[in-house]
Parts: C-alpha cells; sequence; structure tokens
C-alpha cells in the first residue's frame, strides 16, 4: 500500500497545443479509493496512464509513496491496472490466467498456486479456477482479471472503466463487490470512470476533470451538496441539476414567468462580466409541489415570488419515485436555456408516486430556498 502523489504533471501531445492534462496535482492517501470522474477526452484515462508509466509526463511529478516515478519503467512501478477488456488468454484456465503474471517473474509454482487460492477464495472464483474463460459470464471474467491484479500484491490498484463491457445489473453487483474487496485489501485504488453514478456509490473521494483541468475533488456527498462550479453541479447527480442562466432584477432573479429571491452576498459577488445575469442550479429533489396550488398562464402578475410554474410535457412513474419534466411557463420569451443536462430546456423534478400530476398540466413549484445554487455567469464558479 502506498500514497499517491500527482504534482503539476502535464501530457502534451505532439502536434497539439492544448494538453490533455494540465497540471494535475492531486494527493490520494493510503488506502484511499479514488475515482477520477469526467466527460470523454478530459484526461481522466491519460492520467492514469501517466501513473501507470503507459503515457509520458512532459512536465511535473508523479510519486507512488516516497518514490518518484515519473520516470520508471510500468514494471517496476509496482502497480496492478485493471481494463475494461478483461484481455484473458482464452486457452488458459481461470488460475493459469490469474498466475500468469507470477509465473513470467519466476515466482515458485507453489507460491503462485497459494496466491492464486486465496484471491480466488477473495473473489467467489474457487469452483471456476479449471474452467477455461469461455465458459465463464462476463461478471466472472470480470473478477478472474480482478483477481489477475490481486496476486500481485501491488502496492497499487489502477481501474480503467472495468464495467463498462457489462449490462446493467452486472454493473450494480460488479461494483458493489470491487468496493467491498477494495475496503477489505486496504490497497489504495485509482478508478476512472465516465459513469458519476459509479462514481458516487464507489469512492472514498471524486475527482472531477475537464479539459484536462481538475475541477474539484471531495468526498461524494460534498460533491452532490456543494459542486464548486456550474460544470460539477451539472455533471454530478442523476438526473443532473437543473441549471441555466437567469436575470437579475432588482433582488430577485427572473426566468419566463418565474422569480426568485436572491441573497445580498449572491448580488454583492457579482461583477460587470457576469453582465447582470446569474447561473440559477437545484436539485430534481429541491422542489416541492402542492397539488392544490394552481397557477393561471399569462396572468399579468406572474407567479408568486419563490414559486415557478411548469407545464408538463412527460411524467415517468417509478414505483418509489417519480419524474415529472416540463418547461417553465414563460420561457419561450428567454434566450436562455434552463434545464436538466446540457443545453436543456426541460426542467426534471422529483415526486412522491401516490399523486402526480397530468401530461399537458401547469403546475405551480416551490424550490426549498436553502438549496438553490448560485454561479457566476462569468465564471461558472459557485458564489454562494
Amino acid at each position: 500500500m502506498a500514497t499517491v502523489t500527482f504534482n503539476g504533471a502535464t501530457r502534451l501531445y505532439p502536434g497539439s497545443d492544448k494538453p490533455a492534462v494540465d497540471r494535475l496535482s492531486l494527493d490520494i492517501n493510503d488506502g484511499e479509493f479514488l475515482v477520477l470522474v469526467g466527460p470523454s477526452g478530459c484526461g481522466k484515462s491519460t492520467s492514469l496512464r501517466m501513473l501507470a508509466g503507459l503515457e509520458q509526463v512532459d512536465d511535473g511529478s508523479i510519486y507512488i509513496g516516497d518514490d518518484d516515478v515519473t520516470y520508471v519503467p510500468p514494471k517496476d512501478r509496482d502497480i496492478a491496472m485493471v481494463f475494461q477488456n478483461y484481455a484473458l488468454y482464452p486457452h488458459m484456465t481461470v488460475a493459469d490466467n490469474m498466475g500468469f503474471a507470477l509465473k513470467i517473474q519466476g515466482v515458485p509454482r507453489e507460491k503462485i498456486r497459494e496466491r492464486v487460492v486465496d484471491a480466488a477464495k477473495i473473489l467467489d472464483l474457487e469452483p471456476y479456477l479449471d474452467r477455461k474463460p469461455k465458459a465463464l459470464s462476463g461478471g466472472q471474467r470480470q473478477r478472474v482479471a480482478m483477481g489477475r491484479a490481486i496476486v500481485r500484491e501491488p502496492r497499487v490498484f489502477l481501474m480503467d472503466e472495468p464495467l463498462s463491457n457489462l449490462d446493467a445489473k452486472l454493473r450494480v453487483q460488479t461494483r458493489t463487490q470491487i468496493a467491498s474487496l477494495q475496503k477489505r485489501l486496504g490497497i489504495t485504488t485509482v478508478y476512472v470512470t465516465h459513469d458519476q453514478t459509479e462514481a458516487l456509490t464507489m469512492g472514498d473521494r471524486i475527482a472531477v476533470l475537464k479539459d484536462g483541468l481538475l475541477q474539484q475533488v471531495g468526498m461524494p456527498g460534498e460533491m452532490y451538496s456543494s459542486p464548486a462550479n456550474a460544470f460539477v453541479a451539472g455533471f454530478i447527480g442523476s438526473p443532473a441539476m437543473n441549471l441555466g442562466r437567469w436575470r437579475i432584477v432588482g433582488n430577485e432573479a427572473i426566468f419566463g414567468d418565474s422569480s426568485l429571491p436572491v441573497p445580498s452576498s449572491v448580488i454583492d459577488a457579482l461583477s460587470r462580466e457576469d453582465n447582470g445575469q446569474v447561473i440559477v442550479g437545484f436539485r430534481p429533489e429541491a422542489l416541492s409541489w402542492n397539488p392544490n396550488d394552481g397557477f393561471v398562464p399569462g396572468s399579468d402578475e406572474g407567479a408568486p415570488l419563490g414559486k415557478i410554474p411548469l407545464k408538463v410535457t412527460l411524467v415517468e412513474e417509478l414505483g418509489s419515485d417519480a419524474y415529472v419534466y416540463g418547461h417553465v411557463v414563460g420561457s419561450d420569451r428567454e434566450t436562455e436555456k434552463f434545464g436538466s443536462g446540457d443545453g436543456s430546456d426541460l426542467v426534471t423534478i422529483r415526486i412522491e408516486p401516490d399523486k402526480v400530476p397530468s401530461s399537458g398540466e401547469v403546475i405551480l413549484l416551490e424550490p426549498n430556498l436553502d438549496r438553490i445554487h448560485f454561479f457566476s455567469a462569468n465564471t461558472g464558479e459557485r458564489i454562494n
């Protein structure tokens, strides 16, 4: 086990003027499960490959424990990787696949068998040690790949989207197994995924990247409730946070027929570059609906302060929850969009399933004012 440190690590590919990973500085604790997450092209896999020694470091340094491994060959870094492609040898048994790296290292056969059996017990693979990979399910093959990493007894586990080839049910099951296994072994683990649900449920901490730049590092609950900027706010959470630019008029934020009170501290934090706008965000569960509250679209006074009229376009009833999707009344008069997801104008709310509105109905929503997020319209940085 060991700590991992990225110290201003940068990767700039030849012919590019923009680094794939830009001055990444990150401290990973001994025994920690850290998830690198972000959209495609954000630099998360490149960062992992830099740590593995599979990508060169153009600037900065990388440490494993007290050892500077920036220019150390991959085989000498004492790491083990698990990829989305299991890369099992089809002609070898499960036991032979798990112990192959040790065989190459010249480890005695008895020691190899001992480590393989120990790993198989941890992964519930004992009944399958004499089978070939073709006789295993996708989840079992992934556990064999995990076992192959475990038997090496590395200081650091590196995992690059190991669940992406599994179906939805197996992903849920296997991610639970991986998280539990990591806790049991206590080996420092860096896990790459584009799936923020995996990030929220598996990691001790999450590091969010965008365009090669580290946006925020924190525990899952912290990332969800206190995102550092509008990008993190929109990326972490499913369904995504409702986000968009609202106009500032006095001490209120206006969008369509909606108006929300804005704290004076937020007003004071806005600059000329924000151009009289603020990015407003709230989670789907931060809105409540009282079926007895009505609203007539087109009324001169608009909705009451602190209320949001929504014209329902779709209702999804999922048993324990119901999701309502719709457009803010009056949004057609706005040049900006407000909704859940990049560039979306469809607001998403989560309500109790016992009473849901009908498609086409206009409902009046009341956001929890303590759970509204405000971000700079200019920089996207959090200002409350």
